[in-house]
């Protein structure tokens, strides 16, 4: 909804109140998500400035950001424990100055913001016993235990081999200690929001600075699993949910007052998605992410139910209400996990990473979009595909499909056309389809059909909308400009690959990884709306419209991708993540033992400068 300029001095207190009413009974009715009608409303907040490009002013705002985080660097030890007491109000965990040593040996940049994701993860902990914590990391079934300096695990699951591997690389450094860890894409731990935020509040109590002087700094050496006292620790009991309609899971980790948890539960996910872009206007400025890891929380998009496969249906569900150290590659915003990097991260895979052809110069690649992926996201079944991101962001980029909602032929089955305030030029002159297959090369390459006598590359309910293509490795994509990163089961393998070229990565996601802290929306990459609304917004401001004489951010898009590349190239090498890891580590071994309110690294404070 666009607002007036100037209103009259009498009405200018009226349309505000009048306008914030309207959108509150908006967001709250019920009906808005239950219609089965697509419905893109305005996402702007304000009329665009004559003259500047929105996307202009967000560039503008990512570099004032990244500069600032900069100037943030500790170079010195006693300078990154002052920076950390000042975050984190506590003292850094004991092994505080090996872990600066070793940051330092592998040229690591330390800027204290960088390991926020650590304390979002740990802080809940402080609220448990830590014999309950102990206990219900060695009591799983899957996880890696540490003694004496080295690490082990008992089970030959890919990603465990891989997790130890990585850990491998600073057992030396580690205190003893054991990782559950989720063997599922899917993040298995959703707690009540109610129980969360009575954790934080216990845990904000024990937040103090402890005298230097008393300061313990050691670490207590663990039995082995099993075998300490923590074996008669009584823990909950984990009732594994499998609830496929995940949405009414994950929703418990929103506020009560929140979008998520009041609006009404879809059912009926047979019909054209609601799309409600009103539930993007606390994320969104001016049509665009402003605000990319708000973006990435759904408790404010109720409409998201419909709009991703995961809450629709994921492919396997085993969820819990209890909180325990379990520790996984992903998670939504209102999962309970302990974040690692990914496995696919560390082993550097080729299918992820392609690294051959990361360096193709900007100058020589197609001026167009490429995606190839197979339709993940859950189980897509004939009444639910149309709920799926995948299916949507292929449909929404084919030509025939736009010509025939464009000319009212038809309704998108899965989709909408962009809201009229993008003020898309070739919208305007009914040619959208036209401009979008011009620079489009958007496809499936596996229909994932529920059916199980179905012929090859066919699905009885998608392929009337759907034609399946070959595969394209990421050597191949990065002959192409910009490369769209869509969800699929949990996130996407392929977004450190895609940093890591000179392609520009425009990212549309829900999850959330190791990395995020690191990363600068419109600085190293392109935010985009999970809707997928503004894709075509996006993709007017950097190539133009050349018909109706719409100007290209070419340099612009250059600029990003090379920003993303050299500072991936700085922040999310391997090297990176072992130093994530390790200081990780330390604070879990530190939330784990019994004497942790007492415990931690003091020598700057008793030696001065080290």
């Amino acid at each position: 909804m666009a607002f007036p300029r100037r209103p009259s001095a009498a009405l200018r207190y009226v349309i505000p109140a009048f306008l914030f009413a309207f959108c509150f009974w908006l967001l709250a009715s019920p009906s808005d998500l239950t219609s089965g009608v697509s419905s893109i409303a305005s996402p702007w907040r304000s009329k665009q400035s004559p003259g500047k490009h929105p996307i202009d002013r967000l560039i503008e705002a990512a570099e004032k950001d990244f500069a600032e985080k900069l100037s943030k660097t500790s170079r010195t030890l006693s300078e990154a424990a002052a920076r950390y007491r000042e975050r984190r109000g506590r003292h850094p965990p004991p092994g505080f100055d090996r872990w600066y040593q070793f940051a330092r040996e592998k040229d690591a940049l330390i800027v204290e913001d960088f390991w926020d994701q650590i304390y979002h993860d740990i802080e809940p902990f402080w609220a448990l016993k830590p014999a309950r914590i102990r206990k219900d990391a060695w009591d799983f079934e899957m996880r890696i235990s540490i003694r004496d300096g080295k690490a082990s695990s008992g089970s030959d699951w890919f990603w465990t081999t891989i997790w130890l591997d990585l850990i491998g690389t600073i057992e030396h450094m580690l205190p003893d200690m054991d990782l559950a860890l989720n063997a599922m894409d899917e993040p298995r731990l959703v707690v009540p929001w109610e129980d969360i935020n009575g954790y934080m509040k216990k845990a904000a109590k024990t937040r103090r600075m402890a005298d230097a002087k008393s300061v313990v700094s050691e670490f207590e050496k663990l039995a082995a699993p099993g075998q300490g006292l923590d074996q008669h620790e009584k823990t909950p009991e984990k009732q594994w949910e499998g609830e496929k309609h995940y949405w009414l899971i994950a929703r418990r980790g929103c506020a009560p007052s929140s979008p998520a948890r009041k609006a009404a539960v879809i059912t009926d996910f047979d019909t054209t998605p609601l799309i409600k872009s009103s539930f993007a206007l606390k994320h969104m400025r001016d049509g665009f992410v402003a605000n990319y890891t708000l973006s990435t929380d759904f408790c404010h998009q109720p409409d998201q139910q419909g709009l991703e496969g995961i809450f629709v249906e994921p492919l396997s569900v085993s969820a819990t209400k209890v909180l325990f150290p379990m520790f996984g590659g992903s998670k939504l915003a209102v999962n309970n996990e302990i974040l690692l990097p990914a496995p696919m991260y560390w082993k550097e895979e080729e299918r992820f990473m392609g690294s051959e052809g990361a360096d193709i110069p900007w100058s020589d690649k197609e001026d167009m979009a490429i995606w190839r992926g197979v339709a993940t996201g859950g189980h897509n079944r004939e009444h639910t595909w149309r709920a799926f991101q995948r299916h949507r962001f292929v449909a929404m980029n084919n030509a025939t499909q736009l010509a025939l909602a464009e000319n009212g032929t038809s309704a998108p089955p899965n989709f909408g056309l962009p809201p009229k305030e993008y003020r898309l030029a070739a919208r305007r002159h009914s040619r959208l389809a036209d401009w979008v297959g011009s620079w489009s090369s958007v496809a499936l390459t596996d229909l994932m059909c529920d059916y199980e006598d179905h012929e090859p590359n066919q699905c009885n309910y998608t392929s009337p909308y759907f034609s399946v293509v070959p595969g394209m490795p990421m050597a191949e994509q990065f002959h192409y400009k910009y490369l769209p990163d869509i969800d699929g089961n949990s996130f996407s393998g392929r977004y450190l690959g895609f940093l890591r070229s000179t392609s520009l990565p425009v990212k549309a996601t829900l999850w959330r990884e190791w990395h995020d802290s690191r990363l600068i929306a419109w600085k190293h990459f392109v935010p985009m709306d999970t809707r997928f609304g503004d894709w075509y917004g996006i993709m007017e401001y950097f190539l133009g419209d050349q018909m109706s004489g719409i100007p290209a951010h070419d340099e612009a898009a250059e600029r990003i991708a090379l920003a993303g590349k050299e500072w991936a190239a700085r922040v999310l090498r391997k090297e990176d993540m072992q130093v994530y890891v390790l200081r990780l580590l330390l604070e879990y071994a530190r939330v784990s033992d019994d004497r942790r309110e007492s415990m931690g690294w003091v020598g700057d404070l008793l030696k001065g400068e080290t």
